[in-house]
């Protein structure tokens, strides 16, 4: 929620009986027209409510204990009412801006009338102001909040003229180019259209050989038989598996002082597994809310609810168990609201949320579906697993969850944490100020009415909640699913706030096409796989990356869809993608987490002193070193730093859309890290071993990396650094035994060591290269 800290007091001098007349200074609304900035038809939900909610609902709202001056400028009813102490002053007349107050208050000259008052640092553009004077003058028609109206399947635009569209997606997206005067890119070369797909749907770049095939095909490459491929790999479900960890803010340990490990590795395999078979999204999410409470509820279904119990645990001395129960359940009923609604109900815990229409009554409402569970919020000591939880036999594994790696473990069984509701529930209350010991009210399982009333029929307890959650008249749920696939294959979702779909959230850039894809979601069975397949076979997703000038300038953001995004990689990406390019990665599938290579020390320097197998990093052996970032293990208090200095989520808190920053030390990562050090000597090694020339090795390395072959004036400048590294060699500045020895990988057929090491260097400056760890 983007928190405003200083409260905009509309209207209160009025509300409390100012009769003074209040000078305006007026502003032709002709003026601004020629700007084009004011439609002709002023709509509440795309112009108005995004002013009154950020300028207004601090102190105008839906917080009714945040109220001044009596007036709430959320809902009709009461922006209409009379206001003052002889009920004579109105802020809001429809139709009649001369008599409404609001008009004469933020075109005052006087600061000590005009809102926002100065001392709020807020301030209306001249344009936001005509909006407002033109929507009352249009009759102020108030509309519920767009993401609150269930979608209706809209038309589908026609064109007879254009050879571009290749799906309805198009349609829609030409509609919008159309009207902002823009025409679509050309469509991208296919080497770069393969590399997009590859690192879209697997997280992975293409293969050599697998560029070889398709692009040297003499016909147009078959993209809807490529797209089946990838979606059909092992790779896609794990490169789905690696985002829904930060959604489910997974974590390999506990959190708090001494973070202490706990093992929830085997509710990973699931969601591999799960992504893997397609099940279908309401599967999906029913299963990780309530598949302890199925009617045909087995070992399966229980293991997927640890998505509800990956939240940190405290095994701190001296805290207050219940304190931190609350902090477990309050952690729970926010990860779904950010996860499944978009909304965020943390903030309701302690007030009225100021921007939303959700109460703290109905906040604990929705906190109770997730309070039942027979929980501690005190761990003994590290070595105790937290109620409840399950067991999980080799034999178990070798059968019926045949998707566990538990060979791995070296264990004969595994534990995982899961829901299982107590046989008598909790009572739950509304707690004054969301303090755990400050009880009030006796509330049950209700949802926001706002959003959906709860259907009486529906059980009052997870699995009912779930199928609220995909009951047909839900209106976020399948929005907020296609607009976070449209982020991931995009850049950026179509609402391009894919955490809040609330007033204080962005506007859909393409309202109809997400209520297209919306009910196209539900109607086909909730089919992921089917959705990407879709977005990616459209021209839209297609598109060249490269950007003029004039488009740069109009629509830096991109919001009109008229050329490819250029995405930097996600930080799993960009380390999977090094030790693929090196041959190194080992694909073992499943299993415990692993430690790769970490910066010394960086466990000790931040160890509560509780010891436990997480006081001192251990660098992993063999095999361990290469797997997948999927697979690297996360401590809460020291999470991976290369991983977090890409924008990797914290996994603290549920995340559904990373940062994307450009520092310099991630310039400083991928010069040193020792994986990307080895995965370049890797890289450069069969190339080193031949007699080839070393304008033949950098173009392979330099495609293998981009998926291209390089210009001339790139390959003149790789040329040179070349040169360049064998100077630094042959001067002692870079020595050779000290260089190949980063890393565990060796290769002792290449003989000449002062070579290998000019041309894995020249390959570590392809690794950094911009190009490489885009996608674009």
């Amino acid at each position: 929620m983007n928190h405003k800290f200083y409260a905009l007091s509309l209207l209160c001098l009025i509300a409390i009986g100012c009769k003074d007349a209040v000078k305006t200074t007026e502003i032709g609304i002709d003026q601004i027209a020629e700007s084009k900035a004011i439609p002709n038809e002023v709509d509440f939900s795309l112009h108005i409510k995004p002013i009154l909610s950020d300028r207004c609902f601090k102190c105008h709202g839906p917080d009714k204990n945040a109220v001044e001056g009596n007036l709430s400028l959320h809902t009709a009813e009461e922006a209409y009412k009379a206001l003052g102490e002889a009920q004579g002053h109105f802020a809001v007349v429809p139709g009649n801006p001369e008599k409404s107050s609001l008009v004469a208050r933020i075109y005052t000259d006087d600061s000590g009338l005009l809102m926002p008052p100065p001392e709020s640092n807020l301030t209306l553009t001249d344009v936001e102001k005509e909006l407002l004077r033109k929507w009352i003058t249009q009759g102020a028609e108030y509309k519920k909040h767009w993401a609150f109206i269930p979608p209706v399947q809209p038309k589908v635009p026609a064109f007879k003229n254009t050879n571009w569209i290749q799906n309805e997606i198009d349609a829609f997206v030409f509609q919008k180019l159309e009207e902002n005067q823009f025409k679509p890119s050309e469509k991208a070369p296919r080497e770069i259209l393969v590399r997009r797909l590859y690192l879209d749907l697997t997280g992975l770049p293409p293969t050599l050989n697998a560029l070889d095939s398709l692009v040297g095909l003499k016909e147009d490459i078959n993209w809807e038989k490529l797209i089946d491929q990838l979606l059909n790999s092992t790779d896609y479900a794990e490169h789905m598996a690696a985002d829904w960890m930060e959604v489910a803010r997974y974590a390999d340990t506990h959190g708090y002082q001494d973070d202490f490990e706990r093992t929830m590795w085997p509710w990973r395999d699931w969601v591999i597994h799960a992504f893997d078979e397609n099940m279908p999204y309401d599967q999906f999410v029913t299963m990780q809310l309530a598949g302890d409470l199925l009617p045909n509820a087995n070992k399966e279904s229980i293991l997927a609810t640890g998505f509800n119990r990956n939240h940190k645990i405290t095994a701190e001395g001296g805290v207050i168990p219940e304190e931190y129960r609350i902090e477990y359940v309050e952690d729970r009923t926010n990860t779904f609201g950010t996860a499944f609604l978009g909304m965020t109900m943390e903030c309701a815990r302690c007030h009225d949320h100021k921007y939303d229409p959700i109460s703290q009554k109905e906040h604990f409402q929705l906190f109770s579906f997730f309070n039942g569970i027979d929980e501690d919020g005190l761990m003994a000591n590290g070595s105790v697993i937290p109620k409840p939880y399950i067991k999980i036999t080799q034999e178990e594994a070798d059968k019926v969850l045949d998707f566990i790696n538990l060979s791995k473990s070296q264990e004969s069984y595994v534990t995982s944490l899961v829901m299982d509701n107590k046989a008598k529930e909790r009572p739950t209350y509304v707690l004054n100020r969301g303090v755990y010991d400050q009880p009030g009210e006796q509330v049950f399982p209700e949802t926001p009415t706002a959003i959906l009333p709860y259907p009486e029929t529906y059980p009052k307890n997870r699995l009912g909640l779930a199928k609220w959650l995909f009951h047909k008249g839900n209106p976020l749920t399948t929005r907020i699913m296609v607009n976070r696939l449209w982020q991931k294959m995009y850049g950026k979702g179509i609402v391009a706030s894919s955490y809040d779909f609330g007033n204080q959230g962005s506007l859909p850039t393409h309202p109809e096409l997400l209520d297209y894809l919306a009910i196209k979601f539900q109607e086909e069975n909730w089919d992921i796989k089917k959705m990407l397949k879709f977005m990616a076979l459209s021209a839209t997703y297609q598109q060249s990356s490269k950007i003029t000038p004039e488009a740069l300038e109009k629509d830096p953001e991109n919001d009109w869809l008229a050329r490819a995004p250029r995405i930097r990689l996600s930080a799993s990406a960009i380390r999977d993608q090094a030790l693929q390019l090196g041959g190194l990665l080992h694909k073992e599938i499943g299993g415990p987490s692993v430690k790769p290579y970490q910066p010394d020390g960086l466990w000790e320097e931040t160890t509560g002193g509780g010891g436990g197998s997480t006081a001192t990093y251990v660098v992993g052996s063999g095999t361990d070193l290469y797997r997948k970032s999927l697979y690297t293990f996360w401590k809460r208090t020291v999470p991976p730093p290369s991983m977090i200095t890409f924008d990797a989520s914290s996994r603290d808190l549920c995340s559904v859309k990373r940062e994307d920053t450009n520092t310099p030390l991630q310039a400083l990562v991928l010069l040193n890290d020792p994986q990307i050090i080895e995965a370049a000597r890797a890289m450069a090694a069969p190339y080193a071993e031949k007699n080839g020339t070393i304008d033949t090795a950098i173009k392979a390395l330099f495609r293998n990396a981009t998926g291209r072959m390089p210009t001339a004036d790139e390959l003149t400048r790789l040329t040179r650094f070349h040169e360049d590294m064998k100077t630094k060699v042959a001067e002692g500045a870079i020595v050779p035994t000290e260089y190949l020895a980063i890393g565990n990988y060796t290769n002792e057929k290449i003989t000449d060591q002062e070579a290998w090491t000019c041309l894995a260097l020249t390959a570590h400056a392809i690794l950094n290269l911009d190009e490489t760890i885009t996608r674009g």
